[in-house]
């Protein structure tokens, strides 16, 4: 599995790319499709733009620490 670094992309580029993915931003967090702030599902906090994580072949969406990395992971091991 490769990881593609998305930390240092522009702000308009990381905004564009959640739109492709179907989320967008405030520009300081990421929204869901009916605009709510989108909560990393391991640690339940909300995901900022700046420290947004992106599993290739997924939309899973988390902040970028971790806890959460290992968590999915552990999660979808068998997938990966």
């Amino acid at each position: 599995m490769e990881f593609v670094s998305i930390k240092d992309l522009s702000k308009e580029i990381k905004i564009n790319l959640l739109k492709k993915l179907g989320y967008n931003s405030d520009g300081i967090f990421v929204l869901d499709t009916k605009g709510n702030r989108v909560k990393d599902k391991y640690i339940g906090i909300n995901v900022e733009l700046s420290n947004m994580l992106i599993f290739p072949g997924s939309t899973i969406i988390l902040d970028n620490n971790p806890l959460s990395i290992a968590s999915y992971l552990e999660e979808f091991k068998h997938e990966l």
